[in-house]
């Protein structure tokens, strides 16, 4: 009898699964049951191209042989075949973005899936349980910067929206200039992209604007100035051109308007001519329809509109890049423009007097000196913002009293004790966190400070998720165990390198999940850049005001100073990549890696996990060397995020020589150990009394962004230095050089009657930007007199 009511009890467990509905944005059946689902078969090759868009030849990548590549469109509940074939000279891959797939065809080289190898071609093989708007794209170091990218449009078997057409609009950047190359610039601190769209927070726009205390506590906080976009782009594209005409839509007709945001570093503000737009989806997923016109759309962000064409006249719709240097435009039908609304050009200097205005410390470090350490809650307590008595740090609130007690840490988790808190029985009322006890979380406080995960930052644009709402709940089960996570999102401008709590990629390991439970992040931005988060093979919850229906989402923007929490269920296998989307920044750390602790797949033999997690810590090379009237100047680098070997040489024309070779040691941000050897002349205009010394020592970089170095040499003297430059107008930088060397005579013998020798060395001198390359200078040096001449970057 009770192995009959067994086999009874296990028969209706099978039954009562059979009932649940297929949910391909928790767990992946791909790979099950669709034996007779009708297959599409798509082949696409990657390939060099010789592209002209602003009348310079460039070799480009492409799929098919344009840019971007073609759409590829299927039909909710097709069998998706897709050949890829490599026919450059290097490895690719292809990255499904979005789409709910087997790990291993997830396409992140090194992690889950095998590169492409030159000449082979790889197969992916996935059902197609969703439908929307998604797009693929290389991940494969800056590929994607180069035209590998293109997009999906699955259609639904059903819709409840009313359209009469598609009409799929890929946004992206376009650089003539090797993204390599700029790369290199930005960690090597060069100014040239801010000059070029005349965005350099220079001393005379600061006076002229009453914000030398900004600038002031700006720089004493080592903030270099204020940027939206990092980058410099010589065109913004609507489907590969900067204007798109598309007259064959009629008047009256109704056009699904489908945007991919597929740039790699820039976001857009949407706006359209004639009525309001409504927007029905995003990321692929519908939502409550509601209208939008000025949308701010992410990197890696898709966002569908239904558009009506005018009764008379063409339609206009503007793509601007977040930082006003250039725009898009697409018209949709015939006749006279309704044109769409501009975007005001930001106001940087603004934007850098409202953030100094509020009471923050910023400058968080994006590498700290023991990795291992988990300090994320310290840290964010320590750089949140504080507004009439409350600190904004996401776990405190000094009025309320709250703390997260009962819990412990573990790496970038925090997991929930028993007799901790419930995190699950956290419900969203009336546009607030609640728990038990009445209590509000700290990211979530009364409306006139805060608003869901929005912050207001003085004039600046507010930017929220408000305005999207599931059709439906959204929320998990109660009886699922949650893991807590906090994630800084951290980074250093001066050297340009990302990270989330203080630590890159290639420092930490893997993040274990466990399957079943939620994994609920606190995305705390301690920069002042917009980070488009991706989660891959995974939607996730955005919390927001709308509560239980908070809208389901593969990308979340996290803006500057502000916070975003998300929530996914954990119930896929392998392992999975989490990045920021802007390619400059995942390229420089910003990153981590979600694993199940699931064996890994055997087709990944021979492709080791270091390839990927090292891809942003490989060495930059850069130098300098100027030939001036009274002097000539050498210096070179080779760095990574911790290493970095540095040569240096000056020579005057009286003869005067100085050259040194170190090696440094970075231990966060600001503070570095070096050793290294100095050469130099004892003597004026005398080269062969040569003296070789060790030397040893610390540089800091100093509030107002002054470099400092403290060494001793090994004839025991004590040297200090400081080094600064500022942008006093658009192209011109002031700068300056001080060295004090002191010789108590502990190893030299002196004269008798002498026990002490000091030696003074200071420049002062202003520099001229040319181009990215080159610079004219003009200095006064107290061992060489005045001069000027020419500087070459390299």
């Amino acid at each position: 009898m009770k192995k009959l009511l067994i086999f009874f009890l296990i028969l209706f467990g099978f039954a009562v699964q059979a009932q649940k509905p297929d949910n391909p944005f928790v767990a992946n059946k791909s790979e099950e049951n669709v034996d007779n689902w009708p297959e599409r078969v798509y082949d696409l090759t990657i390939d060099y191209e010789t592209v002209n868009y602003t009348g310079k030849d460039v070799k480009a990548m492409t799929f098919n042989g344009s840019i971007p590549g073609p759409t590829l469109e299927f039909n909710e509940g097709e069998f998706a075949i897709i050949n890829v074939t490599n026919k450059m000279d290097v490895e690719t891959s292809v990255h499904w973005h979005g789409l709910i797939l087997p790990h291993f065809y997830d396409g992140v080289p090194y992690l889950n899936t095998p590169p492409i190898k030159p000449g082979e071609t790889q197969q992916y093989k996935f059902a197609l349980k969703q439908s929307g708007t998604y797009w693929y794209h290389s991940h494969t170091g800056l590929q994607e910067q180069r035209g590998v990218y293109g997009s999906i449009q699955i259609n639904p078997k059903e819709t409840t929206l009313e359209y009469d057409k598609d009409l799929v609009l890929v946004l992206s950047d376009w650089m003539d200039e090797n993204p390599k190359t700029q790369l290199r610039n930005l960690k090597r601190g060069n100014e040239w992209y801010l000059i070029k769209k005349n965005q350099v927070q220079s001393w005379d726009k600061v006076i002229a604007r009453g914000a030398v205390g900004a600038k002031l506590k700006m720089m004493w906080q080592r903030m270099p100035d204020m940027a939206i976009l990092d980058n410099y782009y010589d065109y913004f594209f609507i489907n590969g051109k900067p204007e798109q005409n598309y007259p064959d839509f009629k008047p009256g007709e109704k056009v699904r308007v489908r945007f991919v945001n597929a740039a790699a570093a820039t976001y857009f503000w949407l706006t359209f001519g004639g009525e309001d737009p409504t927007l029905v989806a995003a990321d692929g997923l519908d939502v409550v329809p509601v209208p939008h016109n000025k949308t701010l759309i992410g990197v890696a962000e898709t966002y569908d509109f239904i558009v009506t064409i005018p009764e008379s006249g063409k339609l206009e719709i503007l793509a601007t890049s977040q930082d006003g240097s250039g725009k898009a435009s697409t018209f949709l039908g015939t006749g006279n423009t309704l044109k769409a609304p501009e975007v005001p050009r930001p106001d940087l200097i603004k934007q850098m007097q409202e953030m100094m205005s509020m009471d923050m410390k910023m400058g968080a470090p994006a590498v700290k000196f023991n990795p291992s350490k988990n300090d994320s809650i310290e840290k964010m307590k320590k750089y949140a913002m504080k507004m009439d008595g409350m600190q904004m740090d996401g776990m405190n609130m000094k009025d309320d009293k709250m703390q997260m007690d009962g819990m412990q840490k573990d790496k970038d988790s925090i997991k929930m004790k028993d007799n901790g808190m419930a995190h699950q029985d956290m419900k969203m009322k009336d546009d607030k966190m609640q728990m038990d006890g009445g209590m509000k979380m700290g990211y979530m406080v009364p409306k006139d400070k805060v608003i869901g995960d929005n912050m207001k930052t003085g004039g600046n644009p507010e930017f929220n998720y408000h305005y999207l709402k599931a059709p439906e709940s959204t929320e998990f089960e109660e009886d699922r165990p949650t893991r807590e996570m906090l994630f800084n999102l951290t980074g250093n401008m001066n050297r340009y390198v990302w990270s989330i709590n203080g630590v890159p990629l290639s420092e930490t390991d893997k993040i274990k999940i466990n399957q079943g439970e939620v994994v609920r992040i606190t995305l705390n931005n301690m920069t002042m850049m917009h980070h488009p988060m991706h989660l891959h093979g995974h939607f996730f919850r955005v919390l927001n005001e709308n509560g239980e229906r908070s809208p389901l989402k593969h990308t979340v923007n996290v803006a500057p100073m502000q916070k975003v929490v998300i929530e996914f269920a954990a119930d896929e296998k392998g392992d999975w990549y989490f990045h920021c989307h802007v390619l400059y920044h995942v390229n420089s750390g910003m990153a981590r890696i979600f694993s199940y602790d699931t064996p890994r797949d055997e087709r990944l033999e021979g492709y080791p996990l270091t390839n990927l997690t090292n891809e942003a810590n490989h060495m930059f090379t850069w130098g300098e060397v100027t030939g001036a009237s009274h002097m000539t100047e050498l210096y070179y680098t080779a760095t990574n995020i911790r290493n970095q070997f540095t040569l240096r040489g000056e020579y005057g024309w009286n003869e005067n020589l100085e050259a040194e070779f170190t090696y440094e040691r970075w231990l966060n941000s600001y503070f570095r150990v070096f050793g290294g050897v100095n050469v130099e002349n004892e003597g004026v205009d005398s080269l062969e009394e040569i003296s070789t010394t060790g030397v040893v020592g610390v540089r800091y970089l100093l509030p107002l962004l002054i470099d400092s170095d403290l060494r001793i040499d090994n004839k025991l003297r004590p040297t200090i230095s400081f080094a600064t430059a500022t942008m006093i107008f658009r192209n011109v930088a002031l700068y300056g050089e001080y060295e004090y060397q002191m010789d108590f005579g502990w190893v030299n013998d002196f004269e008798e009657g002498t026990d002490f020798e000091e030696e003074t060395t200071w420049q002062v001198g202003l520099e001229y930007v040319l181009s990215r390359d080159f610079s004219l200078m003009g200095s006064y040096d107290n061992r060489f007199g005045w001069g000027g001449g020419l500087s070459l970057r390299f």
